[in-house]
């Protein structure tokens, strides 16, 4: 431990890039080994559990048996009291790491990763319907944030090591370094750029690497042959990323839904887990396919030829058990779920738009355009899926088709819902972060950090005369008046109490302005900054709630825009970790 804590270790590897990069490769070694670890613990749950060979997929299975239902119920009941000890010994709720880039300057607990591995392992290793990328990405991102911050790193050093992690974590898992790369740079770290394309690509292909060399790829997958293609075929997936769009929302709704049911049910927290893998049992009796991820049913189903009616029956049991899953309380991801059921949707529509369609459908490129486009719609990031399209087919013709469906889906989503999986999440807990983009330094720039706190102030009724005796001209711009009580009144802006028009022994009440619009010290510069822009106001008095509404200080517009463009700056820049921007505005505050 002391040895991260050396002065010299620190300066280096904060000031040189080379040794930045090392570190980042260190990581995705250590993303590889967790990941590998992860999915054989996970395929020996499901050899002991469920009586598979060694090697065999859990979701290729052709039947499962009345009493190997009781094994998700059990899994549910683990998981459930694993969720229950949390919330007992903790107030706070688990983070993930795009929570973490986005609010917290990548700050991860190591403990929150390892309760959220865990609890995927057991979701996914006692067969619920739901995958572990969710478990690989906290673990290496928890990682990632746990040696960066040992090494006190800066907030944007940090930031970028987190998405290291995750990036590491999903190249691990799919055989694919690019696709692990642009997972980091859309969906954790927020933005591309230059200074992080060298730390993400050396974890990217150590995890790739390492996993190549311990002989295991926990999710491979294979494609059949792919015809050629050209400008001309890029037609029929449009329409095929619009309703892969539509599809994605409606899926995520139907988590949300399936979850407020178990609420409102009223069924203790402990014990719905249990339910819901009973639920998925029961479907799994008739279609077993729908058991944990779907690796095994998405080689089958890429491969084989299968009528319409299954196809739909296995989509819709697919949904229905994802859903399930999730709304219950497993813990993982619509991540692979979203490719199984995108293949789905691709074959289904191949049967049934190809026969209206100017041009022929293939169905194995329909496939692939499906599985794109819905992971897109729930994942989000295009280049991403695009990028694991082409690492898995080789094939830069249907890249080009993937990325553009891809493009047309997310569209449709960020349009009409305006969301991925997981930052719907964090929304229905009250987050309205939407990327994992860093606004952490933002939440902190409040008004009570910006507002003025030496304000003149008159108290009302007053004359005209008594507020010249007491202000002359030149003397303030604006005065904030309150009552007897001490209740803030509005705002005199002084010039108009000298026009030529007004009375010596008018009331100053008539030149009040924003009598009902005020800002609370709570209030981030954003929310400050909407209330100017609503009351069209240069300046606002702050109080302290808006009940009592005693005068605390005074805030312009103008004050405000210029701090939250020093803090953006410094924010791009990443040239002030975060503890050196509390103490510049502790010292503002103080001058």
């Amino acid at each position: 431990m002391q040895f991260f804590r050396h002065p010299r270790l620190q300066v280096l590897i904060r000031r040189r890039e080379v040794p930045f990069v090392v570190l980042a490769a260190l990581i995705g070694v250590a993303s590889g080994i967790i990941v590998t670890g992860m999915g054989l613990l996970t395929q020996l749950l499901h050899r002991l559990l469920f009586d598979l060979s060694w090697g065999d997929r859990l979701s290729a299975m052709e039947s499962l048996e009345p009493r190997q239902v009781l094994v998700l119920a059990t899994g549910g009941l683990l998981v459930g009291f694993s969720a229950w000890l949390v919330a007992r010994f903790r107030s706070t709720h688990l983070v993930d790491p795009i929570e973490a880039n986005a609010l917290h300057g990548g700050r991860l607990s190591l403990s929150d990763s390892l309760i959220v591995a865990v609890q995927t392992v057991l979701s996914n290793g006692f067969g619920a319907s739901v995958g572990l990328e969710a478990g690989y990405t906290q673990m290496g991102s928890g990682i990632a944030s746990w040696l960066a911050r040992k090494l006190n790193l800066r907030r944007s050093d940090v930031r970028v090591l987190v998405g290291c992690g995750a990036a590491s974590a999903i190249a691990s898992a799919f055989n694919a370094p690019l696709t692990g790369a642009f997972y980091g740079f859309e969906l954790i770290i927020g933005v591309y750029s230059i200074a992080t394309v060298a730390p993400v690509m050396a974890s990217t292909l150590a995890a790739v690497l390492v996993t190549r060399l311990l002989g295991t790829v926990p999710n491979l997958i294979e494609v059949p042959p792919i015809p050629n293609l050209t400008a001309a075929d890029y037609f029929p997936f449009l329409i095929l990323g619009l309703v892969a769009g539509a599809v994605s929302v409606g899926i995520m709704r139907l988590v949300t839904l399936v979850e407020k049911v178990f609420v409102a049910t009223g069924c203790p927290p402990l014990f719905r887990p249990a339910i819901g893998g009973l639920a998925v049992g029961g479907l799994a009796l008739f279609v077993p396919q729908v058991l944990s991820a779907g690796h095994g049913a998405l080689h089958l189903q890429l491969e084989a030829n299968t009528g319409l009616s299954a196809l739909m029956l296995l989509f819709a049991a697919k949904v229905a058990a994802s859903a399930l899953s999730l709304g219950s309380g497993f813990r993982g991801g619509l991540f692979f779920a979203s490719l199984l059921l995108g293949v789905l949707l691709g074959k289904i529509f191949a049967i049934v738009a190809g026969p209206v369609m100017p041009l022929a459908v293939d169905p194995v490129v329909s496939a692939i355009v499906g599985m794109a486009s819905l992971a897109v719609g729930i994942v989000g990031g295009p280049l991403t899926i695009t990028f694991l399209a082409l690492e898995t087919t080789g094939d830069l013709a249907i890249s080009g088709i993937v990325l553009t469906a891809s493009i047309v889906a997310a569209l449709f989503v960020r349009q009409t819902f305006g969301y991925s999986f997981s930052t719907w999440r964090l929304h229905l807990r009250g987050e309205t972060i939407r990327s994992a983009q860093d606004v952490g330094w933002l939440r902190s720039l409040t008004v009570g950090k910006m507002m003025r706190r030496d304000v003149k102030t008159l108290q009302v009724p007053a004359t005209l005369t008594e507020f010249r005796r007491k202000f002359p001209l030149g003397s303030a711009q604006r005065v904030v008046a309150a009552d007897e009580s001490g209740h803030y009144a509005g705002i005199v802006l002084v010039p108009e109490a000298y026009a030529p028009d007004m009375e010596a022994g008018d009331s100053i009440a008539s030149l009040l302005r924003y009598r009902d619009d005020m800002l609370v010290p709570a209030m981030n510069v954003k929310e400050a900054a909407g209330i100017f822009d609503q009351t069209q106001s240069e300046e606002l008095a702050v109080v302290d709630n808006t009940r009592s509404r005693k005068v605390l200080g005074l805030l312009t517009e103008s004050h405000l825009l210029r701090r939250y463009s020093e803090e953006l700056d410094k924010a791009h820049r990443g040239a002030l970790g975060e503890e050196t921007v509390n103490e510049s505005m502790r010292k503002e505050r103080q001058a």
